[in-house]
């Protein structure tokens, strides 16, 4: 199993984080608009990243990065900005244990994303897999 050393504990954090955004989230938003909440995380974020990549000295000039890379970093920009407003307003509206589940329904269209678009292959016990997590999510999300 060492090809899964590298990624593994990423994964593990941004679940983590993932985790906490909900729950901040949900708290942070209680007394504004969801999208002004939405605008002072991403904010933050910018100023965090922005400073991580000045700390690690990873700049590099616009210019030597490529059309197509721009392209498809802008629009997983425009997808993620969609996402989080649509998240940030779903967690006003609603329970965060009930809304984090079904926002992690991601899962399951990455794996069929992943598919269709990037060629990507899964065994049949992978999909057993996205089924169980799609199963999941909804079962954690009905309000009983």
């Amino acid at each position: 199993m060492p090809s899964t050393i590298s990624w593994l504990p990423w994964a593990l954090a941004s679940a983590a984080f993932a985790a906490l955004t909900a729950i901040f989230g949900k708290m942070g938003v209680a007394n504004i608009n969801a999208d002004l909440g939405t605008l002072i995380r991403t904010v933050v974020i910018l100023v965090t990243l922005a400073g991580i990549v000045t700390a690690t000295g990873e700049w590099q000039a616009p210019e030597s990065i490529e059309g197509r890379t721009w392209l498809f970093l802008v629009l997983s920009g425009l997808a993620t900005g969609a996402s989080w407003l649509c998240y940030f307003r779903a967690l006003k509206l609603g329970d965060a244990g009930r809304v984090a589940p079904i926002d992690k329904l991601s899962v399951v269209l990455v794996a069929l994303f992943g598919v269709v678009f990037l060629g990507e292959r899964l065994s049949g016990l992978n999909w057993l897999g996205v089924a169980l997590i799609g199963l999941g999510a909804l079962l954690v999300a009905i309000k009983a």
